[in-house]
């Protein structure tokens, strides 16, 4: 199993992820005697999961059922363990498209975190490019190195456990793009131009506060950074939904229909609007927005290499 080499069979050792609705998943280690609980019952890895097919429909003990997925960046994303704060796919996105990566490209970011978006970046660079990633918290450095192994990545990636705005990334002129999501940004800038290739290299820098950004801008246009722009992605969620609303009275065409001449009884006016009209209300599919949004999550600010 691996996050960017996709198999058809699940396997002793895989990380999987278990579907019980969308807004319902977790993500799970394949082992062999070992049992999963979930609301719809025990899922026994070694007769229901090694060997299938994944997409597979399992039903479990209960006999409520599950599908078995192959893991993604995002699906991962949405089921990984935090150990810190996370950027979700929104975010990702626009990241990977504005820092213009593709398969080869060489990649440096700071903080490594949780690896949600290491995983995409992975990806994004697979099969020949590499991403070297910081982490200055030792035991997230360590735990981060654990899942690239067991996700089969970990020949595309690079974990280093220090302090980025002190001693920098630890490549030199080699990198395509940097990403920055860590307290002081504009401390490590000057490492992340010397991180960069020599031209034409892309930064991207992520901050939940405009006075970081602030900061941040000064210290690109100190370093020469050109094409400085900050950009807030948000995220607005509809539900579908039927409503039902009063017709208004129009006046004269309420008297046309009441005339002896309008029979709403007849073959011929039986579904018309007219007939409508008569039970004072109609329905229709809207999107309504949630009650509740999540609204700002932090600032993307991009620049390139002069």
């Amino acid at each position: 199993m691996s996050f960017v080499e996709y198999g058809d069979t699940i396997k002793d050792g895989d990380t999987a992820i278990v579907f019980l609705g969308h807004e319902s998943m977790f993500p799970v280690k394949v082992q062999h005697g070992t049992v999963t609980q979930t609301k719809y019952g025990v899922i026994r890895h070694s007769t229901d999961l090694i060997g299938k097919r994944y997409g597979s429909k399992v039903t479990c003990s209960k006999g409520g059922w599950v599908f078995i997925l192959h893991p993604t960046p995002e699906l991962w994303t949405m089921n990984l363990p935090h150990r810190t704060q996370i950027l979700y796919s929104t975010d990702i996105s626009i990241i990977t498209m504005m820092l213009e990566l593709k398969p080869g490209s060489i990649v440096c970011e700071s903080g490594t975190g949780s690896g949600s978006l290491s995983h995409a970046l992975i990806r994004t660079v697979a099969p020949t490019g590499h991403l070297y990633t910081v982490e200055f918290h030792q035991q997230r450095a360590q735990k981060a190195r654990e899942e690239f192994r067991e996700h089969g990545v970990e020949h595309l990636v690079t974990v280093t456990n220090q302090d980025v705005c002190k001693n920098g990334f630890g490549v030199s002129n080699i990198a395509d793009a940097v990403f920055l999501d860590i307290p002081s940004p504009w401390e490590a800038i000057g490492h992340a131009k010397s991180a960069l290739k020599a031209e034409g290299g892309r930064i991207c820098s992520f901050s939940p506060c405009i006075e970081q950004v602030q900061r941040t801008c000064l210290a690109m246009e100190e370093y020469g950074f050109t094409e400085i722009n900050t950009l807030e992605i948000l995220l607005r969620v509809y539900n579908v939904r039927t409503i039902s609303l009063q017709i208004p009275d129009l006046g004269k065409a309420a008297e046309d229909n009441s005339s002896p001449a309008f029979d709403s009884s007849s073959p011929s006016h039986q579904g018309s609007p007219c007939a409508n009209l008569q039970q004072g209300t109609v329905q229709f599919k809207s999107g309504v927005p949630l009650r509740e949004v999540v609204g700002h999550t932090g600032y993307l600010t991009f620049a390139t290499k002069s």
